[in-house]
């Protein structure tokens, strides 16, 4: 699994994205009790489920992986120059 430039900064800005996709159709709401891991774990299985991203193999899914999951996942959908990929 070979990290991303400014993975982490790509990876919160992935949460926050996958968290307003998920709230806008409606299916959850988040409360700021709920912690990060609980968020991205809703995120990643939400993603799957509207095969958006590929499942990773039971025996893979981990906090390191998931995050690296929607970083990739995100990262994809930025434009070429932004200062993300930089």
């Amino acid at each position: 699994m070979k990290k991303l430039k400014n993975e982490n900064a790509i990876f919160k800005e992935a949460l926050i994205t996958g968290i307003k996709y998920a709230e806008d159709r409606g299916v959850v709401k988040f409360e700021a009790t709920d912690s990060a891991s609980e968020k991205l774990l809703y995120v990643y299985r939400f993603l799957v489920y509207d095969k958006i991203i590929q499942p990773l193999p039971e025996d893979q899914v981990s906090e390191k992986a998931l995050r690296h999951k929607l970083a990739l996942w995100y990262s994809k959908q930025l434009p070429k120059d932004s200062h993300l990929l930089k």
